[in-house]
């Protein structure tokens, strides 16, 4: 129940302040469209690095979104009221990592398909890319928290968590985008998505446990 209430919560207090979800999905489409522009129209072209782009996009715009997960909790204090609350501070983390998935990620898989025209992408590689973003969206979300959590107390934290989190998210930059590479060469890429979604089922049952020790540390 409480974890629910948490959820609502976060999706409540975005919708009240929509410019801070807007605008890191407005980059995102800003990178992905400025680089047809500057590389030319030719299709073949774009196919070709358009994995680079759209995952790139994905990184930087994750980045611009994290530390809205912790810093306005902190801010008002009612951050050591979650700490207290009756059920481990591991499952409030992860409620607070799920919202910011629902409102992050997701709309990139929305987008997707403005991405698929934007970069002349065929549909079996539009399809690869969704499921790389269903899959590797959450990760994103919770190494981040990982890296917010260590840095909400420090009054200028964005360099440092691009320097913590920005490592931690090569290996899904990596199996992502060679997924997209396999199916713009129509090879079967099910053993990168398999990596994926194995590296989605260790991040999601211990970044809860990081993210608590973390909070415990800055507020310590």
């Amino acid at each position: 129940m409480i974890f629910m209430q948490i959820m609502q919560r976060e999706l409540k207090i975005a919708w009240r302040k929509p410019a801070e979800i807007l605008n890191p999905l407005w980059f995102f489409l800003i990178v992905v469209t400025l680089f047809p522009l500057a590389m030319g129209a030719e299709p073949k072209l774009l196919a070709k690095i358009a994995p680079a782009v759209v995952w790139v996009a994905a990184l930087l715009s994750a980045l611009l979104s994290f530390e809205r997960l912790f810093r306005d909790d902190f801010a008002d204090g009612s951050l050591e009221q979650l700490i207290l609350l009756a059920q481990p501070l591991a499952l409030t983390a992860l409620a607070k990592v799920i919202a910011h998935w629902f409102l992050t990620g997701l709309p990139l898989i929305l987008l997707s398909p403005i991405v698929a025209l934007l970069l002349s992408l065929e549909p079996e590689i539009w399809w690869a890319l969704v499921l790389t973003l269903l899959i590797g969206t959450p990760v994103l979300s919770c190494l981040g928290a990982i890296g917010v959590a260590l840095t909400v107390g420090l009054r200028k934290g964005g360099v440092l968590l691009s320097l913590i989190v920005l490592p931690l998210f090569i290996p899904v930059l990596i199996f992502s985008t060679s997924v997209l590479d396999a199916a713009s060469l129509n090879m079967p890429y099910a053993g990168q998505l398999a990596i994926l979604g194995a590296i989605l089922a260790i991040t999601l049952t211990l970044s809860p446990f990081a993210i608590a020790a973390a909070l415990r540390i800055s507020l310590a």
